[in-house]
């Protein structure tokens, strides 16, 4: 488990993890994987699977997660979050707690849900932020997904602190552009973190640098247990 830091790929840190392996084992290919991607403005919990542990990956991708974040009020972003800037703006509407609890109870439950255009979602084999980035134009299918609980913070209104609980396949960065809609305003995701996978827990991950000195100290062990 690993803590991803921010500005990252998911991709960055296999990356990073499989040239430590190659450097161990002198061999050029090694099998390692992540069990679940995360944006690169997120931080939080990713579940790194190396050797014969990547056979566990798909079953790891299908646990729910858990995430803290911030929604910001006022303006839109074709990302849906920082990655891009702002491309439209719109008033804030006064806080009213009871419309913010109406929205909140409708994000409950199993729902489908667009995925932003800037995503790995794949069209037409090519993926959907790949084409966005050429400007061209992108249609998005909706996703069957889950949202068990979702946790407000309104004290820094128009910005919106949450905890989610969702299922696999729920774009956070979604949630937060169709609360905007929903507050017949815009909004923009700030701050993603994963703070949990099933029951493996951002507070028990290791960052970068422990991570490589704990695969090291495991691979020494596994030389020793099966030194002659």
């Amino acid at each position: 488990m690993l803590d991803k830091p921010f500005n990252w790929t998911s991709f960055d840190v296999v990356n990073k993890l499989r040239y430590s392996v190659k450097q161990l084992t002198g061999k050029k290919k090694n099998k390692v994987g992540h069990a679940g991607t995360l944006d690169p403005l997120a931080t939080g919990l990713v579940i790194i699977c190396i050797g014969p542990h990547t056979k566990t990956i798909e079953s790891l991708m299908g646990l729910d997660k858990e995430y803290t974040g911030t929604i910001k009020l006022g303006g839109t972003t074709p990302s849906y979050d920082l990655e891009t800037e702002i491309n439209q703006t719109f008033p804030v509407p006064a806080l009213d707690l009871a419309l913010i609890e109406k929205v909140r109870e409708s994000f409950i439950g199993e729902q489908n849900q667009i995925p932003p255009i800037f995503s790995a979602k794949k069209i037409d084999g090519q993926k959907a932020y790949d084409l966005a980035r050429k400007g061209r134009a992108v249609e998005m299918k909706p996703s069957r997904i889950s949202i068990t609980s979702l946790d407000l913070d309104t004290i820094s209104y128009p910005e919106i602190d949450f905890k989610l609980v969702c299922s696999k396949g729920t774009y956070v960065r979604s949630l937060a552009h169709d609360f905007g809609s929903k507050l017949n305003s815009g909004a923009h995701l700030t701050r993603l973190r994963r703070t949990r996978i099933g029951e493996y827990s951002v507070a028990d991950a290791f960052n970068i640098d422990e991570a490589i000195k704990h695969i090291e100290g495991e691979y020494i062990k596994y030389l020793e247990l099966n030194s002659d």
